[in-house]
């Protein structure tokens, strides 16, 4: 009896401590494993795929982006639509023009012209665009006119009924006869036509040519 006594303190001595260091050790194993996050050690940063280096170089410019960019000359707006007219009105084809630095500059109509007809606050601060008023709908359009294209521009005006020819505005290709330049050319304020400076409500201290816009690309240097 006194035997088996001895054998249970000794059993319950030497296995108390055995189960406790066996129940640390698998708190410390299940809990953090093999990666040492329990030890304090720092951990590297890991991702699941390559971290891609941020690219330096801006993004190549298009569209209306790239023409703004580059170097642009300087003429009245009166000035460019009379030397789009001299020059046949081309609707695709570059033309060439006078900047106020006497440079020889070419420009188009799509790029250079038709905003003078499509963008408000061009012409003074307040303007309204000319398609406010003349638009594709000609029918109720004023004048029965159409200035949102170039179609539209070349069908001229007093389009009754819409059809597609109206009185011309372009002076057969003579800048000086064209309706558009009598309505547009204003020293001070005033046609030499008598009839309302456009763009309508246009006050006196609009040069008389209109504002100086930038506008088609210069000649190339000379090497």
């Amino acid at each position: 009896m006194k035997d088996n006594t001895q054998n249970i303190i000794f059993g319950v001595l030497v296995g108390l401590p055995a189960m406790l260091i066996i129940w640390v050790f698998a708190l410390y194993f299940f809990g953090c494993g093999t990666n040492n996050t329990c030890t304090g050690i720092p951990q590297p940063d890991r991702t699941p795929v390559p971290t891609l280096i941020a690219a330096t170089l801006p993004a190549p410019k298009v569209g209306v982006e790239a023409i703004a960019a580059k170097p642009r000359c300087r003429v009245a707006a009166v000035d460019l639509i009379g030397a789009w007219i001299g020059a046949g009105f081309p609707e695709t084809e570059t033309f060439e023009f006078k900047d106020v630095k006497d440079q020889t500059c070419t420009a188009t109509f799509a790029d250079d012209v038709q905003k003078l007809f499509l963008e408000a606050n061009l012409w003074y601060d307040g303007a309204p665009a000319c398609t406010t008023c003349h638009y594709a709908d000609v029918a109720k359009a004023t004048k029965n006119m159409d200035l949102s294209s170039y179609t539209g521009i070349l069908a001229g005006s007093n389009r009754v009924d819409g059809k597609p020819k109206g009185d011309d505005l372009l002076g057969g290709g003579n800048w000086q006869n064209a309706l558009l330049y009598q309505v547009l050319y204003a020293p001070d304020g005033k046609t030499e036509i008598n009839r309302p400076a456009m763009p309508l409500g246009r006050p006196a201290n609009v040069p008389a040519s209109g504002p100086v816009i930038a506008a088609g690309i210069p000649p190339l240097p000379d090497n």
